[in-house]
């Protein structure tokens, strides 16, 4: 039953399907190059994508042995200028476009045509062949559908820099490997958030010590995923270790107890976190991006939010919980317990044993007793933010945070 309501939320219709090929076949019908094909792809392609989604990809093939070692970006940009005004140059490892049509965002992306990962000239090339073995398993798509959709629910979903969770190509990978989502949700909860998990699903290693044949880069993540058509890649590599820990205990709480909620995402609101503070006090703060490319964008919204955490573990203030999403501006926010911090605390000095320095130290702060405690010196300092509010006022103000945002205030 609760499978049913599920699929019956997330589960496109046959509407919301008709209207993407549709906008999809305008697009594909402008792009006439010799010897290069639009075609679909995505998780739209695989049958994986999402009610309410309105990403379409359109990658443009071109035949291998005609455009081989060209600059197929430029000549789809030619072709594509022809029919649209509103053609978006989007750099990455080889440039692509972005269209916006009605609600809907179209992505065209030049490939070269392949049949193996090793004949590619970039790694978007690969892209349709990630789609090829996906389609290959169609009796999991629904599963597929309900990892994904879990996932993304819960703020773990994408690879991008700025979340560092599990993609879409990841979670259809592992569903196939543990035969369904039931299974998957069953033996995440089984993983050790201290170790790493090696999946190799294809079994191209069989036992082969993976050091050897990957780099120590695509080895940092904390899951090992073996990407089924291109076995020199670990298709997780993005994945981080803090976010491999929520999808355990995410894992967890919904064997627990399944439920519906856990596949609905509830905004951040002011109400939502005063419930969620409890007795402790909650801010918020709002930042409006600047212009650019969203992962770009992402990433220096992380590193102002990372920002603001450091600002207030460093200034003694207890987090007790502080999270941030993103849809048109970015919203923060921080619990933090009710009381003030004691008017002074302990700036620490170094290790008595070592003269000169303690020397200097005293000099530096002759207007107060050096104190020791555990070998290593100290002053009583008088505490600049005794309030988290008031940090956090100057902390949206600051070099750091105004160099990476247009604005920010504190709600």
């Amino acid at each position: 039953m609760l499978r049913d309501n599920i699929l019956k939320e997330i589960k496109p219709s046959s509407a919301e399907e008709k209207k993407i090929l549709e906008i999809a076949s305008v697009v594909m019908k402008q792009i006439r190059i010799p010897n290069a094909v639009p075609v679909l792809g995505g998780s739209f392609a695989k049958g994986t994508w999402l009610s309410g989604n309105h990403d379409v990809d359109i990658y443009v093939r071109f035949s291998k042995a005609v455009y081989s070692g060209k600059n197929i970006s430029i000549l789809l940009e030619k072709e594509l200028k022809k029919s649209f005004k509103n053609l978006e140059l989007l750099h990455g490892s080889r440039d692509y476009f972005q269209l916006k049509m009605k609600d809907f965002t179209v992505e065209i992306v030049p490939i070269i045509e392949i049949n193996h990962a090793d004949e590619a000239e970039n790694i978007t090339d690969v892209s349709l062949l990630h789609v090829q073995w996906v389609s290959r398993h169609r009796q999991l798509l629904d599963d597929m559908r309900m990892a994904k959709a879990f996932f993304k629910a819960n703020r773990i979903y994408g690879a991008e820099s700025y979340i560092q969770g599990f993609s879409g190509y990841v979670l259809e990978i592992l569903t196939l490997y543990y035969s369904g989502f039931e299974e998957l949700m069953q033996n995440i909860a089984k993983w050790d958030v201290s170790k790493k998990v090696v999946i190799d699903i294809e079994g191209y290693y069989k036992g082969k010590a993976l050091i050897a044949e990957l780099n120590k880069a695509k080895l940092y993540s904390p899951l090992i995923l073996i990407d089924p058509v291109q076995k020199e890649r670990n298709a997780a590599a993005g994945l981080s270790w803090e976010v491999y820990g929520k999808a355990i205990e995410l894992a967890k709480n919904y064997l627990e107890k399944p439920s519906l909620k856990f596949f609905e995402k509830e905004n951040m609101t002011r109400a939502l976190l005063k419930k969620k503070a409890g007795k402790n006090a909650f801010f918020i703060i709002e930042a409006k991006p600047v212009d650019g490319k969203r992962d770009i964008v992402g990433a220096k919204l992380m590193k102002c939010f990372e920002h603001v955490k450091k600002e207030l573990l460093s200034s003694e203030f207890k987090l007790v919980d502080s999270g941030w999403e993103w849809e048109k501006d970015a919203l923060f926010w921080f619990i933090v317990p009710k009381e003030k911090l004691s008017m002074l605390y302990k700036h620490r000095g170094p290790p008595v044993s070592e003269a000169e320095r303690i020397r200097r130290f005293k000099e530096a702060w002759h207007e107060r007793e050096v104190l020791e405690e555990n070998g290593v010196s100290y002053v009583l300092a008088k505490r600049k933010y005794r309030e988290a509010k008031d940090l956090l006022k100057a902390v949206v103000k600051d070099d750091y945070f105004m160099e990476r945002i247009k604005s920010a205030k504190l709600l």
